[in-house]
């Protein structure tokens, strides 16, 4: 038996229920690092891979993380024209920022090389959500690539059912969850913390967070063993000691820089703060262009330490705030004509406008992903242009910031809607962010609560949200509430918090230091309650609770019918509804409950409604003995013509049936689509008798009310068998010529 030319690494463990395995040197061996993971039927390959020469100056870390779904992992063939996968979907996004967030600030300081890690799902069994398995195994193919990389780290997805909390649900499971949290970290702090929750307390949060951290040092352990047996050898980095540099950075420019930081006002703040490095750079004369970038870099870090320093001394912000003050709020709602719901939400600097619409069922979000097709009825779109930074730049489609924010804000009021059944709408939310100089997103949420309200989408609660941060030199820290932009870029936590006064409905946090206790989150999170308390009570000073639907949006009437009605409403090749719609004006979808069927029709015209509502009704009525009903011929036989009634019944009208004189050819009195008026006279074994001749064809008046014994037809002489030949060739005749 010949050796094998792989040299194959493997271990497992069982983790939540199920055998998580990694293995390495069988697949993609050019690459630094690469490992398949596997946890139940999810496999993912991922790849780290890190350029061989430095970049001398360059003074930002040029890393990309890339998530990645084929269809063939779940055996499908993607829909569309090409069927090929083309731009990234919203997840494949939103997991691609999952796994760059943790993993960033696990880089040593002084690597800068331009570093990919690419993730592909090449299994996926339709129960395991795959973005942790991704996180996993992003962290364990750094860990074994020698790229200087301080992990490994891990991460797991946390559910909470019925007081207790569940490691790794299944997609099923979540959806009986008040709880989809996911936690990254290392062995000692967490890194990353993404949520959505179902209005729950900051001390079940803070519990979520703990079960996280502690079931996922499993996973590190295993990925530790799994390093010491493949990994290559570490990477050298070049040190460099630009201490001298540093201290001669300071001294020119840490007054300016001070007095700079003094200013209020953000526009005159950011050109005094430019003015200062300019000043500060030019009394330097460097003009070697490596040399300048790391003056720049080390310019910044001067910058951190003196807004850090006076946070931290004096307990005093960049806009003199103390840090649990909230910036001034100003709310106001239906101020844009003719949109369904708006409002316009400003904190201090930081501005958004929101505009809801509502529509039909027809203007669901078909998602086609891996896991199979489903449609989404709520959608939120976040925009984020140039100017509201006072800069200019180039429109173009929404970058990953945008959708990750838009999801942010989308998770946080998706626990406050209410169902499909009690609000029968399409919802979209698009926020316009007018101005930014702190969380965008968080005013997102905000002015998104509002909008929705205004619109009158009966929301359960009011939804707000805060951005906190933190300023921590080693023992010492300070949690800051609602932290401007500088803030943001300067300090070392970025911790959103949403939802009502009764709990949190999303949570979202971005570590860029090793070391958060759970004692700072405790502090953060309850800090962020009393600041989300107060922003609800700014909100409720425009709007406190939602009213009757916006006059510029839809109605909708919801009709519940019997399953088995469903094909009859419509009808063959949609040709039922499309009449409804056409004779109507109205819009007219159907879908199927488990109990019934639901028909919803939605117009702003009140007759439109009416005209729809009432033949969606006669179609789904039981036929009655008795009754007249009106509808097309729709085929014409020998011995009588068929008659459609009710939308989907067909029943017959036999030639001594049609009127009260003797038809010797039904094609001499009916034609195939003329409409009618019938009378339904019996059933004869499950089949419907219709007449017309006692039925006024002009009005549609039942000549026999009572259905008492109609006076017979008027009886002509039939004449010889001769005539009646003749009469026949007669018809044949006609045949042939209409033929």
């Amino acid at each position: 038996m010949s050796k094998s030319m792989f040299n194959i690494t493997k271990r497992s463990i069982e983790w939540g229920g199920k055998t998580l395995t990694l293995e390495s040197g069988k697949i993609a061996r050019q690459a630094d690092g690469a490992v398949l993971a596997t946890y139940g039927e999810t496999q993912i390959l991922a790849t780290a891979t890190g350029a061989k020469q430095d970049n001398p100056g360059q003074d930002f870390f040029p890393l990309t993380v890339h998530y990645l779904e084929k269809f063939y992992a779940s055996g499908r063939i993607p829909g569309g024209f090409f069927k090929r996968e083309a731009r990234p979907t919203e997840f494949e996004t939103l997991t691609s920022r999952l796994i760059d967030r943790p993993i960033r600030p696990m880089f040593h300081e002084d690597y800068s090389r331009e570093t990919n890690v690419i993730c592909q799902l090449l299994s996926h069994d339709k129960e395991t959500q795959p973005d942790i398995l991704a996180l996993v195994a992003a962290s364990a193919a750094l860990t074994i690539s020698g790229i200087p990389f301080l992990g490994p780290i891990a991460g797991a997805r946390v559910g909470y059912k019925d007081g207790e909390y569940l490691l790794n649900p299944t997609y099923e499971e979540i959806k009986e969850s008040d709880l989809d949290l996911i936690v990254a970290g290392t062995n000692s702090s967490v890194l990353m913390v993404e949520s959505q929750a179902n209005q729950l307390t900051e001390e079940v949060m803070l519990g979520a967070l703990n079960f996280g951290h502690e079931q996922m040092q499993a996973v590190i352990n295993l990925i530790i063993d799994f390093a010491e047996e493949c990994a290559n050898e570490p990477w050298d980095i070049a040190s460099h000691d630009y201490s001298d540099l540093k201290a001669k950075l300071k001294k020119a420019a840490e007054k300016d820089l001070q007095k700079a930081y003094a200013i209020r006002e953000k526009q005159d703040r950011v050109a005094a703060i430019k003015a200062a490095k300019d000043k500060a750079l030019e009394s330097l004369g460097i003009e070697d262009e490596a040399e300048l970038n790391v003056a720049k870099g080390l310019l910044k870090k001067v910058e951190a330490e003196i807004v850090r320093g006076d946070i931290i001394k004096n307990q005093k912000r960049i806009d003199g705030r103390d840090p649990q003050t909230v910036r001034p709020i100003e709310c106001e709602v239906g101020l844009i004509n003719k949109t369904h719901g708006s409002a316009l939400f400003t904190r201090g600097e930081t501005q958004g406008l929101c505009l809801t619409t509502l529509g039909t069922g027809q203007d669901e979000q078909i998602i086609d992903a891996v896991v199979g097709e489903s449609k989404e009825n709520f959608l939120l779109h976040y925009n984020f242009p140039s100017y509201s930074v006072g800069e200019v730049g180039r429109m173009g489609p929404p970058g990953r910031r945008e959708i990750g924010h838009g999801k942010l804000a989308w998770r946080a009021l998706a626990a406050v809607l209410p169902t499909k059944e009690e609000f029968p709408y399409t919802i979209r939310l698009v926020s316009e962010i007018t101005e930014s100089n702190g969380s965008s997103s968080m005013a997102t949420v905000c002015g998104g609560s509002m909008s929705m309200m205004n619109a009158g989408v009966p929301l359960k609660a009011p939804v707000a949200g805060i951005a906190m941060g933190l300023i921590k030199e080693d023992k010492n820290f300070v949690v800051l509430s609602d932290i401007m932009g500088d803030e943001d870029h300067l300090g070392d936590m970025d911790f959103k918090v949403a939802g009502t006064d009764k709990g949190i409905t999303s949570l979202q946090m971005d570590i860029k230091i090793n070391g958060i206790t759970f004692e700072i989150m405790e502090v953060a999170l309850n800090q962020a309650k009393d600041g989300r308390m107060h922003i609800l009570g700014e909100m409720a000073k425009a709007i406190t609770e939602s009213g009757e639907l916006n006059v510029n949006a839809p109605r909708i009437l919801t009709i519940k019918i019997d399953k088995e009605k469903i094909g009859a409403v419509i009808g063959p090749a949609g040709k039922v509804i499309k009449d409804i719609v056409e004779k109507s004006g109205a819009k007219v979808d159907i879908e199927e409950q488990p109990d019934c069927g639901l028909v919803k029709i939605a117009s702003n015209d009140g007759d439109a409604m009416a005209i729809a509502e009432k033949m969606v009704r006669s179609i789904v009525a039981v036929a009655e003995v008795g009754k007249v009903y009106h509808g097309p011929v729709a085929k014409i036989m020998d011995f009588g013509a068929f008659v459609t009634f009710m939308g989907a019944n067909d029943g017959l009208v036999h030639i001594s049936e049609i009127n009260n004189d003797r038809v010797e050819d039904v094609n001499d009195v009916l034609e195939e689509g003329q409409e009618v008026y019938v009378k339904l006279v019996g059933l004869d074994r499950g089949k419907y008798k219709l007449s017309m001749r006692v039925v006024n064809q002009e009005t549609g008046e039942d000549l026999d009310p009572d259905n008492a014994e109609f006076p017979p037809r008027e009886e002509k002489p039939r004449g010889d068998r001769g005539d009646r030949g003749s009469d026949r060739g007669r018809r044949d005749d006609r045949r042939k010529r209409r033929a």
